[in-house]
């Protein structure tokens, strides 16, 4: 379970989140959406220790991140597509992430099998499409077979067929009872993926509620959003 209360982080003046509180549970997908600009990737690094919060905290089973005693073995997350070393394969990559956390060799090929990057395993990760990137950020998530899985915009990149996958995957991790934490800026994705949807706008919480609440009396969970943000996205400017 993730749990964020009061969560706020400024930059100088901006107010990038602002006492953010919403809890993630395990067993369901649960979305994370928001405008360019509202703050969700900031809160996904905040979760993670990358970005230290002015107020608030966040925790992850109880813990702050940095206390965790084997991240890769409790949390999986997949920030940026090849945050890896150009000149590494698939499986060195790998590898060094699995030796750093205590984690069996085997476990290597059971993850690059798991997001079909088999054939590709010996390729210098560089040269990689952002697709394949994105496969090889889902193994880096998955290798430690954690219980708690975040994702940044997972589907960037990948073709339907990609798409389709990443649906059935984060649903079946779900169903095994971890906690999936997944943005996207593809709202119809997210009807067809998530169970329940954190909204946020300018840094704060718009909505905590399921897809079916958020959606009755609109034609699509899509005209649902826009209503919903429709505030933030004058404040932001709309999109050119």
């Amino acid at each position: 379970m993730i749990d964020v209360r009061n969560l706020t982080r400024r930059y100088g003046p901006t107010v990038a989140v602002d006492a953010l509180s919403f809890d993630v549970r395990p067993g369901v997908v649960t979305g994370f959406l928001g405008p360019n600009g509202s703050g969700k990737s900031t809160t996904m690094r905040l979760i993670l220790g990358l970005d230290r919060p002015d107020a608030g905290q966040a925790r992850i089973g109880g813990r702050r991140y940095r206390d965790l005693a084997w991240p890769l073995r409790e949390v999986g997350a997949l920030l940026e597509a090849k945050a890896f070393h150009p000149g590494r394969s698939a499986r060195a990559h790998l590898a060094a992430l699995a030796a750093g956390n205590a984690i069996p060799r085997a476990r290597v090929d059971e993850v690059l099998d798991m997001v079909g990057l088999t054939g590709a395993a010996g390729r210098r990760a560089g040269k990689f499409s952002l697709g394949m990137g994105q496969r090889l950020g889902m193994a880096a998530a998955l290798l430690g077979d954690p219980a708690v899985l975040m994702f940044d915009e997972p589907v960037n990149g990948l073709d339907p067929e990609g798409v389709r996958w990443i649906r059935n995957l984060l649903k079946s991790l779900a169903a095994q009872g971890r906690t999936v934490f997944v943005s996207s800026h593809l709202i119809s994705e997210m009807a067809l993926t998530a169970e329940r949807l954190v909204v946020i706008g300018r840094g704060r919480l718009l909505a905590d509620t399921t897809v079916a609440e958020l959606s009755a009396g609109a034609e699509s969970l899509e005209d649902a959003f826009f209503r919903l943000t429709s505030d933030e996205i004058e404040y932001r400017g709309a999109p050119s």
